[in-house]
């Protein structure tokens, strides 16, 4: 199998509001879970040997600079974008500002999408 270069796109934690309505039936979902689904889920698309890394992003000031200068860093074959910019609907310009930046800057990267911080190894290998 050919090593896969795949960078997760994701919201930073400590910009999250977890108060907010979008998260009144994710009562499980915090910080910690967050950060520790990355990481094991970056350690698991390793153990298949392909090479992945994470960018966190804020809600919209610096996002699109931040994933624009990782995209230019290297090239990727896989994008996955986080449930948390693609799933929540205060942020759905912002997804929509970043799927573009990748359509335009990681033309032959493929997209995939997570639904949590525990799944982004399987969203990355549908595409991997």
């Amino acid at each position: 199998m050919e090593k896969k270069r795949i960078l997760v796109v994701g919201l930073d934690p400590a910009v999250i509001d977890f108060s907010a309505p979008f998260f009144d039936d994710k009562p499980w979902i915090n910080a910690e879970v967050i950060l520790a689904g990355v990481a094991h889920d970056l350690e698991a698309l390793a153990g298949h040997g392909h090479e992945a890394t994470s960018c966190m992003i804020d809600t919209g000031e610096t996002a699109e600079a931040v994933v624009a200068a990782a995209l230019a860093a290297q090239p990727y074959d896989v994008v996955v974008f986080g449930a948390g910019v693609r799933a929540n609907p205060q942020h759905l310009l912002l997804f929509e500002r970043l799927v573009n930046l990748v359509h335009r800057d990681a033309p032959g990267a493929r997209i995939a999408f997570n639904t949590r911080p525990d799944d982004t190894a399987d969203a990355a290998l549908r595409w991997a």
